[in-house]
This record gives structure tokens, C-alpha cells and sequence, in this order.
């Protein structure tokens, strides 16, 4: 249901946010996050570009966020990647269905609010301060995130 492009940003956001205030390159980034670095370097344009993260160039530069953990929720995160596009015509153009949609793409739109709905509640802090013992994203994570190290 998600691109690569969705995980992949979503997996340097919670990175960022677990290193929060401190800036981070792009190479420790992907490196801590398993994304290969150029692939990394167009999410993380995407993320700039929509105010998600803030990138400065030369000595002491690096990525940030541009908000707290718990200001940022993930569907600001996915919007700036790749938005979530809701069905609000007939996907197959049938003029007799227009706005009112079919029983099954009715529930399949149901289905994007109700994943919409759980992203803008949620926020980064929340997904860092959910306890747990499965590995969060990736192993080189582990060792970073309180009480699993």
C-alpha cells in the first residue's frame, strides 16, 4: 500500500527526530536507516521542499527537523513524499457514478480516511515513546532508542 519512497522518508524522519536537536548528515542517515544514499538524498529534497526537514550546507550543517517530534505527525511526513489521494470521482470515469461513488470504491475511500485519520494522530514522539521490544525500523537503530540498547 506504501512506496518505498513512503517507508523510506518516514524511516529518516523517526531517525532524525530520535536525534533531535543534534543535525545529521546524509551519510549517517542512510547509513543508520539502511537507505541507499542517492535514493535518500531525493526523499529528503521532498521533505525540505514541503518543511519537514531544514538542510544547511558546510561545516556544522546537516539535517534537521523543522519541528519538535511532537509537532510533526507522520501524514505530514507521507504528504510530502506522496499524498494520500483520496477517491472523489468514479475512478473509471463513468459519468452516472460522478461524486457518488460505487459501494466499493465508497469503502476503498473509507479505507484511505481511516488511514489519513491514524497518520495525522499520530505523532513522532509517539512512535519513539511507544514501548516495545521488536527492532524499531532497522538494527543500527537499536542501540540509539532508550530501553532497547
Amino acid at each position: 500500500m506504501f512506496s518505498q519512497t513512503v517507508e523510506y522518508a518516514l524511516r529518516a524522519v523517526v531517525y532524525l527526530a530520535n536525534e533531535a536537536p543534534a543535525a545529521r548528515t546524509t551519510d549517517q542517515i542512510a547509513a543508520a536507516t539502511k537507505v541507499p544514499k542517492a535514493y535518500l538524498s531525493k526523499v529528503l529534497q521532498g521533505l525540505a521542499r514541503h518543511d519537514v526537514v531544514h538542510t544547511q550546507r558546510g561545516v556544522g550543517g546537516g539535517i534537521t527537523l523543522c519541528k519538535t517530534p511532537a509537532e510533526l505527525t507522520i501524514l505530514e511526513v507521507v504528504n510530502a513524499v506522496e499524498p494520500i489521494e483520496r477517491i472523489q470521482t468514479c475512478p473509471l470515469g463513468l459519468v452516472t457514478h460522478g461524486k457518488h461513488l460505487c459501494p466499493l470504491h465508497r469503502r476503498m475511500d473509507n479505507a484511505l480516511a481511516s488511514v489519513e485519520e491514524a497518520f495525522q494522530s499520530t505523532t513522532l514522539a509517539e512512535i519513539l515513546a511507544e514501548p516495545t521490544s521488536s527492532t524499531p525500523l532497522c538494527e543500527a537503530m537499536v542501540a540509539a532508542l532508550p530501553g532497547l540498547g
